[in-house]
């Protein structure tokens, strides 16, 4: 008998606002959202643009305060960003002065704990890891997009973060480089055991990367429906011509299609 598994993020019917300042309007933005990510998967957010896909990841991130319900990593209440999480976010935002190993570096030189040479030797392992090896001396702008993007990677999952949070890290990227990336970024999260919730507006993207499809409703944003995604854990992209895969992506669709139709922008005047 196989052991249950275990949630490494929990979210217990959260809530969140948006207030204006200037007007002093309450906007709701998430309304009673239960989910649990576990162990080893990656778990993809999508839905109508403006729903709050990005507003839900901030708030697993502890960047945004909840106006109800709980957040849980590794079964501990959040109450702020920890060193358990650790984001991705679109642009690489590298510091142009610094080398490849130097920005991967960076967050271990702030905290502190470590010495110079255990932060350099974690850092270079890192960078072997996302298939960079060779190019730790390097400057950003000597880098592609997706190698940028990979450095970005690094960075975060040098701080060993319990959950990796990534906001469409690939938006910025050709379409060519993005194909390739998301098969990189399989690869560099297997080998790193690393659980992740991944933020989307490409539905073959979702489908492709993830173990679940949560398609969030139009604002304020409650789970519509989540999807298991029953392709083999080890990914290529001719799966995604195949019929199961573009069935998967139409069904995603229709469901994003009705929200969409609710706020009306899908209503031609």
């Amino acid at each position: 008998m196989e052991a249950p598994r275990q949630a490494k993020l929990e979210l217990r019917s959260v809530s969140l606002e948006h207030v204006n300042e200037r007007t002093r309007q309450i906007l709701p933005v998430l309304q009673d959202v239960d989910l649990k990510v576990y162990e080893g998967e990656l778990v993809c957010l999508v839905g109508p643009s403006g729903c709050g896909k990005t507003t839900l990841l901030n708030a697993v991130d502890g960047l945004m305060p909840l106006a109800g319900g709980t957040i849980l990593v590794n079964k501990r209440a959040i109450n702020g960003p920890g060193p358990d999480r650790a984001m991705v976010f679109q642009a690489d935002s590298l510091f142009p002065w610094r080398t490849v190993v130097q920005n991967v570096m960076y967050g271990l030189e702030l905290q502190g704990k470590l010495p110079q040479q255990k932060i350099r030797e974690r850092a270079c392992a890192l960078i072997q890891l996302v298939g960079l090896a060779g190019f730790a001396d390097h400057y950003p702008h000597e880098l592609s997009g997706g190698m940028r993007q990979r450095v970005n990677i690094a960075r975060a999952l040098v701080m060993e973060p319990q959950l990796l949070l990534l906001d469409e890290p690939f938006a910025a990227l050709d379409a060519q480089t993005r194909e390739f990336m998301q098969v990189e970024l399989l690869k560099i999260l297997q080998r790193a055991r690393t659980t992740a919730l991944f933020v989307t507006h490409q539905i073959g993207e979702a489908v492709f990367l993830s173990t679940r499809v949560v398609v969030l409703s139009a604002r304020p944003a409650r789970i519509k429906e989540i999807i298991d995604v029953n392709l083999p854990p080890t990914r290529t992209l001719a799966m995604k011509h195949q019929p199961e895969f573009l069935k998967m992506e139409r069904r995603i669709w229709r469901l994003i299609e009705e929200e969409a139709e609710k706020t009306g922008m899908l209503t031609v005047a």
